[in-house]
């Protein structure tokens, strides 16, 4: 599985964009999963970076949810609100896994209660999901021209420059 720390060194400017622009939002982002008929849902989530994973977690028993538990592959898409893009947007995408390991589910609710104060502590996680990254791209645009970077797992980063 990836750690995040593996993904920002073999993907550094991806990786400085995409929590760059997760801190400016408030953590917010948009992951797209497969609906049970094929097509794309597209829901709002806060993922977390915690013991150096990306988690993607919320309210229990949503469809995004049940959508992963059914399909695990994944898109995340840091929210944009400006259009043009001057801080730069960046997407990830992979496979979650759900950790069913309750003493790790105790420690995160520990740290989400430090963190903004949601006291999930002591309760039963149903699903816990990992994030393993099989690929990201980010957009920078400035100077007349745009920057696509873009990683895949074995390979080191490469822009493409759009004028």
């Amino acid at each position: 599985m990836t750690t995040w720390s593996g993904f920002a060194a073999a993907a550094p400017r991806i990786a400085t964009i995409f929590t760059r622009r997760h801190a400016a939002t408030g953590k917010l982002c948009m992951l797209a999963t497969l609906r049970s008929d094929g097509f794309p849902r597209i829901s709002p989530v806060e993922p977390r970076f915690f013991e150096d994973r990306l988690w993607i977690v919320g309210m229990p028993e949503t469809t995004k949810f049940r959508d992963l538990g059914r399909d695990p592959r994944f898109c995340l898409h840091t929210a944009t609100v400006d259009t043009q893009v001057t801080d730069g947007d960046a997407k990830l995408w992979g496979v979650v896994h759900d950790v069913a390991d309750r003493a790790l589910h105790q420690r995160f609710a520990e740290d989400l209660f430090a963190d903004i104060g949601l006291d999930l502590r002591g309760q039963v996680f149903d699903h816990c999901y990992a994030a393993d990254l099989t690929g990201a791209s980010a957009v920078e645009v400035g100077d007349g021209h745009m920057d696509v970077t873009i990683w895949k797992p074995g390979e080191p980063e490469r822009v493409v420059r759009k004028h």
